[in-house]
């Protein structure tokens, strides 16, 4: 165990937020697409959700004031680190199935890693969270993998 990675921080791993449910509208669907430059007229007309629809669908709503520096939702999942400057990592998406407006689905995150590399600049510690996105009947429509650096 490093000195940035305590005990107490490592047993973080395996907690989990709140469940979120959301129900996706051929509104935001259209929004979505036009915003994102899609050109499948499946998607423009808001019958089928694009590929990275769900990135934002579950993300809370809040004031100016509640957001980091960077201008990021502080989020409730995490514990507090010793660094703070987050960078991307990676991110991981499997799909089981699409989605389409009236769709009801939920989503439940968990932290299930924490770990410590040595960057030349000094120590960095990694993070990783997968969002598990199922519909009304519980089946799987994606997993999702996050990857988050803080140095």
């Amino acid at each position: 165990m490093s000195a940035l990675l305590t005990s107490e921080l490592l047993s973080h791993i395996g907690d989990t937020g709140p469940v979120k449910e959301e129900v996706v509208t051929r509104r935001d669907i259209r929004k979505y697409s036009i915003a994102t430059g899609q050109r499948l007229r499946k998607f423009l007309d808001g019958d089928e959700a694009p590929p990275m629809f769900h990135v934002s669908l579950f993300w809370d709503v809040v004031e100016l004031d509640q957001l980091s520096p960077d201008g990021v939702s502080i989020d409730g999942l995490l514990p507090k680190f010793p660094l703070e400057k987050a960078m991307a990592g990676g991110l991981k998406i499997d799909y089981y199935q699409s989605i389409f407006p009236g769709d009801i689905l939920t989503a439940n995150r968990t932290l299930t890693d924490i770990y410590e590399k040595q960057g030349s600049k000094g120590p960095i510690i990694f993070y990783e969270v997968i969002m598990e996105v199922k519909n009304k009947a519980g089946e799987p429509v994606l997993t999702e993998k996050t990857t988050r650096l803080l140095r």
